[in-house]
């Protein structure tokens, strides 16, 4: 299959009619990428809306439907600027058959006065476009089913945020899942047993008398009811859990909220409040301590280097006191000696040498004292001894009073610190705002929370209900009817049925198998880190993904970064693809979301020349840049290049050739 070309009238922001040609083949060349570029707004996810639309009609999953119903959501996609009333979708693809190659129309028209609120489906074989194929119109959704089937549309037809939301979830969303068993045949073999089922429940109702009939109609009311109401609850339940997911993200986001406007700080202002006027406490009773110690010694600190001149010069002049008293001790005792040599019997030369002596001795002595007049402080030794003292204490106290400084610095940031915290807490409104918004979001939070779990139980209960009704038929069927020949097939149906059980799961695994090797090819080859995964193994029930090196080891998937796992994502729906051996186009809206330089390298390189035949990609000038760009033109890559531009005064796209560059 492989999309020819798409017309968009008065769709969406699509003013007028705007053709759209998707053919790869140009002058003879087939080249795989259609490249379609367009701001956020412009009209890209509508693109693919108009894909969907053109092929599913009433069953198509749109993004901006919701949950209204197929005539309002036909009404909303008409263009609101256009006086124009007639919107249509056309869609030309070709298709083999019978080894040829057919190309169809479809197209959906229709206007504001919706004609029993639906649109207007046409069918048309290209070579004569107006005769319309009834036959094939009455049979459509048959025919696109076999085709492309809707199951597992979204996994040719998908966008970054599927691949973002997939690449998150530890197990794939339950629409993946039933691609998944539709993609590889499961779904057959469930039908099949539903199918006996139901025939083993006719066989018993053809055996059974009026009694029994009314007896087994009864329990296969009760099953039905309780079926339906299991997957009433069961709806339900996936509902609150998406809802829960939701409200647990605002809760998130308003404690963020909460904590990056100040509330918490706002919350605790009290507590710094007090603890900053211990602060101020301490800081004051440093202070007076200070004070008490200028009570001391500590200001002559002032004049310490006046003090310690002072203590030399007094220790000077005491050392000059000393030698003078010691002079006139020796003077005399100089002038007792002499007498005591003059009575002697001594010659008068060694008289007068002895006197020469004892004179220069004391003329020396004498010549090293200072002169009386640098004598001035006339200090004693007591006074010297206290001065001493002081300089000691004033040396101790100096050292003190800088340790209690630096204390009191310190307690005076602390405070400085506080003071800045409580200025940045919220006020008293709006911390009340941010504690209401967070309250609000927590008990939002909390009620959807019992409600999915009061749910979920109910689930539960409904199973174990349904098996019991389920347990009651089959041991009614065996305690009161006695037909062998019906009881056969009965019997029979219940050995095929165990048969097909252990034939789907050995079918499950003989194919995961399979899709496990493709997209561990497929992570390893677009993966710069070859080395990181060696194998991928996905879980039989949940087709949950499982990482592991070439050791046999596990590779949590906490450990990938959020471009490798968005990788991951993306090899997980290129595997299925090629598993699938359908020959169907790709297109992709904003595919590159997360991913870093080498990882977007990888994938313009490798990913996006080799998924399909044709592959149509929708991005921003950011996603896919002027150097991606010339790297697929350059690899002969792109077959048409498309910009979507956008008009935001007139609010409507135009399509026009050629790229953002």
């Amino acid at each position: 299959m492989k999309f020819i070309e798409l017309v968009l009238q008065n769709f969406g922001p699509y003013v007028g009619k705007q053709v759209i040609n998707l053919d790869t083949q140009s002058n003879d060349i087939s080249r795989p990428i259609l490249l379609l570029g367009g701001m956020n707004g412009g009209g890209k996810t509508t693109f693919m809306d108009a894909l969907r639309l053109a092929l599913y009609g009433h069953r198509a999953y749109c993004s901006t439907r919701g949950n209204l119903n197929y005539s309002d959501f036909l009404l909303q996609c008409i263009n609101s600027n256009t006086k124009a009333d007639d919107t249509r979708v056309e869609l030309v693809f070709e298709n083999i058959e019978n080894d040829k190659p057919i190309r169809y129309r479809v197209v959906r028209a229709w206007n504001r006065s919706l004609k029993d609120g639906k649109d207007s489906l046409g069918v048309f074989n290209t070579k004569d476009d107006t005769w319309t194929l009834e036959e094939l119109v009455n049979t459509w959704d048959d025919y696109i089913e076999n085709l492309l089937p809707l199951g597992i549309s979204n996994l040719f037809l998908f966008d970054g945020e599927q691949v973002k939301e997939l690449a998150e979830q530890e197990t794939p969303p339950p629409t993946v899942a039933d691609a998944i068993r539709a993609l590889l045949g499961l779904e057959l073999a469930e039908k099949l047993t539903v199918d006996i089922e139901i025939l083993v429940n006719r066989k018993r109702k053809e055996i059974a008398d009026t009694k029994e009939l009314a007896n087994l109609e009864d329990i296969e009311e009760k099953i039905i009811l309780l079926q339906e109401d299991y997957q009433q609850n069961k709806d339900l339940e996936d509902s609150f859990l998406k809802s829960l997911d939701k409200a647990d993200k605002n809760v998130k986001e308003a404690l963020d909220k909460f904590v990056s406007e100040g509330g918490k700080i706002a919350a605790e202002r009290s507590q710094l409040e007090k603890l900053r006027n211990q602060k101020i406490s301490e800081v004051e009773e440093a202070r007076k301590g200070m004070c008490d110690m200028a009570d001391t010694a500590l200001p002559l600190a002032l004049v310490e280097n006046l003090l310690s001149k002072a203590k030399v010069q007094g220790e000077k002049e005491l050392s000059i006191q000393q030698a003078q008293i010691a002079s006139n001790i020796l003077l005399e005792r100089d002038k007792r000696l002499l007498d005591l040599i003059s009575s002697l019997d001594i010659s008068t030369e060694e008289s007068k040498k002895i006197k020469a002596f004892l004179d220069e001795d004391i003329s020396t002595l004498n010549s090293n004292l200072i002169q009386p007049e640098e004598s001035w402080l006339l200090a004693d030794a007591e006074s010297i001894s206290k001065l001493s003292n002081i300089l000691y204490y004033l040396h101790n106290s100096k050292n003190l009073a800088k340790q209690q400084l630096k204390i009191l610095q310190v307690k005076e940031d602390e405070i400085v610190t506080l003071e800045r915290q409580v200025q940045t807490a919220a006020s008293p409104e709006d911390y009340n705002k941010l504690q209401n918004a967070l309250k609000e979001a927590q008990t939002k939070a909390s009620q959807i929370n019992s409600k999915y779990e009061v749910v979920k139980r109910r689930v539960a209960e409904l199973e174990v209900e349904i098996e019991a009704a389920k347990k009651e038929l089959r041991e009614y069927t065996t305690q009161t009817i006695d037909r062998k020949n019906i009881e056969h097939i009965i019997t029979a149906s219940s050995r095929v049925q165990e048969t097909l059980k252990q034939f789907r799961e050995k079918l499950t695994r003989k194919k995961l198998n399979k899709l496990e090797l493709e997209v561990t090819d497929c992570f390893r080859y677009l993966l710069h880190k070859s080395d990181l995964v060696h194998r991928v193994a996905i879980e039989t029930v949940t087709f949950s993904l499982s990482l592991y090196d070439s050791q046999g080891k596990a590779v949590p998937k906490h450990r990938l970064s959020a471009g490798e796992k968005q990788l991951l994502a993306i090899a997980f729906l290129w595997g299925l693809a090629r598993v699938s051996g359908r020959r169907l186009p790709v297109a992709i809206d904003t595919p590159l979301g997360r991913l870093d330089s080498s990882h977007r390298g990888n994938l313009i390189e490798r990913y996006f020349p080799a998924a399909s035949h044709q592959v149509i990609l929708l991005s921003t000038d950011t996603e896919i840049g002027k150097a991606e760009v010339e790297k697929l033109r350059e690899n002969e890559a792109i077959a048409r290049e498309y910009l979507l531009k956008y008009d935001s005064a007139k609010r409507q796209t135009s399509v026009v050739d050629g790229y953002f560059w």
